[in-house]
This record gives C-alpha cells, structure tokens and sequence, in this order.
C-alpha cells in the first residue's frame, strides 16, 4: 500500500466485524486481501475458533522478525539457514511485556549472531510496539 498524505505513508489496513448471531466473540478479519477469525478462548467466554487479539500481535512481531533476519542475512550473504522465534505476551499490573527468543540457524559465527539479535531489536513491528502509536477513533454515522 502506497498511499500517503504529506509525508505519511499507509503501511497497512485492516478491518474487523463482529456479528451478534455469530458464536459469541468470534470477529471476522481483513488484511489485504485476506479474510481472518479472531476468538477468545473458552476461560475468557470464547470458542477458540481462531487466535485471540493478542495472538495476532505476537504473530505480525514473529512474521516481521522472521523476515526482517532473513532479509538482512541475504543482504550480507551470511549463511543463515533458517530462522525461527518463540514470543510470549506478559501482562501484569503496571505494564505489559514480551519475551522473545531467536532460534538461528546456519555457522553464523557469536559476532554475526549478536548482529541478528540487535537487529531482530529495531525491525519496524519491534519499534512500533516499543515506541507506541497513536490511535485516534472516529464514530461512524448511523
């Protein structure tokens, strides 16, 4: 998406419906060109008929880290032969927290691997998640 205003550009755009005959929390996702479902689990009253919210936000930090240390590997003909990561979302009472664990693979020597790890620390989801957003709400008419 390329869209932009004065120097702002549209990096993404989503839309979400939940409809009250539908099970009870399940929201129907769109992404692109993609259709989603999102649900809560049973203990928060849902169906688990797809991820939770949170679940989507762990997921779009995993796709962005996974690709982000893909891509600067080929950029640096590193032999980086695969890579995953492992990330848990953490609430407690003052703040949330996400821990994050890379699993590189390939004989990346310990200076290439710390690289991948500052890396994986400034990809763009990373820094829009520890930076925070704006989020400004409009009320449709009718």
């Amino acid at each position: 998406m390329s869209e932009s205003k004065g120097g702002t550009r549209l990096v993404a755009r989503a839309t979400g419906k939940v409809q009250l005959a539908d099970a009870k929390y399940r929201a129907t996702l769109r992404t692109g060109h993609h259709d989603l479902i999102a649900d809560e689990g049973p203990h928060e009253g849902g169906a688990d008929a797809g991820p939770t919210p949170f679940g989507y936000v762990l997921a779009g930090l995993a796709a962005c880290t996974t690709i982000t240390l893909r891509m600067y590997a080929e950029r640096k003909n590193w032999p980086l032969t695969a890579v995953s990561v492992e990330l848990e979302y953490y609430r407690d009472d003052a703040a949330f927290r996400i821990e994050r664990m890379l699993h590189l693979g390939g004989p990346l020597d310990a200076e290439q691997r710390a690289r991948m790890a500052d890396i994986a620390e400034r990809t763009p989801v990373t820094l829009a998640l520890k930076t925070g957003n704006t989020i400004n709400t409009k009320l449709a008419d009718g």
